[in-house]
């Protein structure tokens, strides 16, 4: 493509899509193809993708693309006819989960997951109020953009819902070092049902994810869920867990990111990497929430749990099992770990690495004494590791944690590409 082509088709995507649309870098990335961890523009540049969970088991796999032709080619209607995909689907899903998570429907996007699990847990509860974390993400819906503190200024929240600090031991009040941090962030929880109680309302939910990714990849202190469900199931409320970023393998330990921390939630999201890249999304409950919910609505979603939809689902679960990718990404983040927090040691502008599995943040401060943080600096990193054929995001509330969340067949080789170069630019940066 010329330069005066991708200049037209810059032109024509503000053009057609509007201004409330953003790309990533100034000079954006045309990408035409993905294959595995491997990402290729118009030019035929190969970039490795450290970015993306959508393409959970890797961009295009090929028996996933195969599983979802071969059905597109056959039948696609929805679930209002019995189709053996569908059932086959929930079934597997629910082998992954505690017996008491029974119940699965199904939506396309983790905003729609998230959207109806604040519906039955306020159908359920009686109750109106939420609790999540500050500068939470759990998608763009209406409500649940209301549910996403990150995305609006605190005034304009309304007085059902509450906030709670995340656990966060290199900024927050509760620091590395210290005993019993889960206990005294979970603490935080007990002040949010005081706040929602002074404003007339109790806790239809708790939602959060099993790593706060949009606070910077914040892994839960123990027992900081035990004693947070405690709390919000004292109160009326459910717990949710938002299993879109952390779910799926993606910490190395267990399936699902909740497990880490030996808690069972009353419901549980799940979103894009469930469907390797396709629109697949889950709400998974237990049978009387469910029939709680059931009593009084009715669910349909036109596309939800299509048979395609299905098939991709099922595949994925197969890929999981037989590339056995739940302990070759616990092996990848045993790796990582070391490499990752060795770069504290030798670069002055690294101030916190945290993370597992194949999800890690680099904090980046301009003064390790004052934390200060320095945006500037993650998106100079960001950038570089971009022109030297490397693509990873940012994060956090300040915009200065180097957020690395590769696809989950993501291999020592790989790790290698990025580690190098990455050590290269935070020398540069002095």
């Amino acid at each position: 493509m010329s330069e005066a082509e991708y200049a037209d088709l810059l032109r024509r995507r503000e053009q057609a899509l509007g201004p409330a649309y953003r790309l990533f870098y100034d000079d954006p990335v045309h990408l035409v193809r993905g294959e595995g961890v491997w990402l290729f523009d118009a030019e035929g540049r190969r970039y490795l993708d450290c970015y993306n969970n959508v393409a959970s088991v890797g961009h295009c796999h090929p028996y996933v693309v195969e599983a979802l032709a071969r059905q597109a080619a056959t039948l696609n209607t929805h679930t209002r006819y019995l189709h053996e995909n569908v059932v086959a689907y929930a079934e597997r899903l629910q082998a992954t989960m505690p017996d008491e998570l029974d119940t699965c429907m199904f939506v396309c996007t983790g905003t729609e997951a998230n959207d109806l699990a604040f519906r039955i847990a306020r159908m359920v509860t009686g109750q109106q109020g939420a609790i999540v974390a500050e500068d939470a993400y759990h998608g763009n819906s209406m409500v649940v953009t209301t549910l996403s503190t990150a995305e609006y200024p605190a005034a304009d929240r309304p007085a059902w819902l509450a906030t709670v600090e995340p656990p966060n031991p290199y900024r927050g009040t509760f620091r590395y070092g210290e005993e019993g941090l889960g206990p005294k962030y979970a603490g935080r929880a007990g002040e949010a049902i005081t706040q929602l109680a002074r404003a007339g309302h109790r806790p239809a939910m708790f939602m959060s994810c099993g790593i706060f990714d949009s606070n910077g990849a914040l892994v839960p202190p123990e027992g900081y869920y035990r004693e947070v469900f405690a709390q919000v199931r004292a109160a009326g409320g459910l717990c949710v867990a938002d299993e879109v970023q952390s779910g799926l393998c993606r910490l190395g330990d267990h399936v699902w990111g909740y497990q880490d921390s030996g808690v069972v939630p009353d419901i549980v999201t799940l979103g894009k990497p469930i469907g390797d890249g396709h629109p697949l999304a889950a709400v998974v409950t237990t049978r009387d929430i469910a029939a709680a919910f059931a009593r009084k609505f009715s669910y349909f979603n036109t596309f939800g749990g299509n048979p395609v939809s299905a098939a991709v689902g099922l595949a994925v679960l197969d890929v999981i099992e037989r590339e056995n990718v739940l302990h070759r990404v616990h092996d990848m983040g045993r790796l990582l770990q070391p490499r990752l927090r060795g770069l504290m040691e030798r670069h002055e502008r690294v101030g916190d690495v945290r993370g597992k599995g194949l999800f890690w943040g680099i904090e980046l401060v301009t003064d390790r004494a004052t934390r200060e943080p320095d945006r500037a600096a993650a998106g100079q990193v960001r950038d570089r590791l971009r022109q030297q054929g490397v693509l990873v995001g940012t994060t956090g509330p300040y915009g200065n944690v180097v957020k690395i969340r590769p696809p989950l067949v993501f291999a020592p080789e790989h790790a290698e590409l990025l580690l190098d170069p990455l050590d290269a630019i935070l020398a540069s940066l002095g």
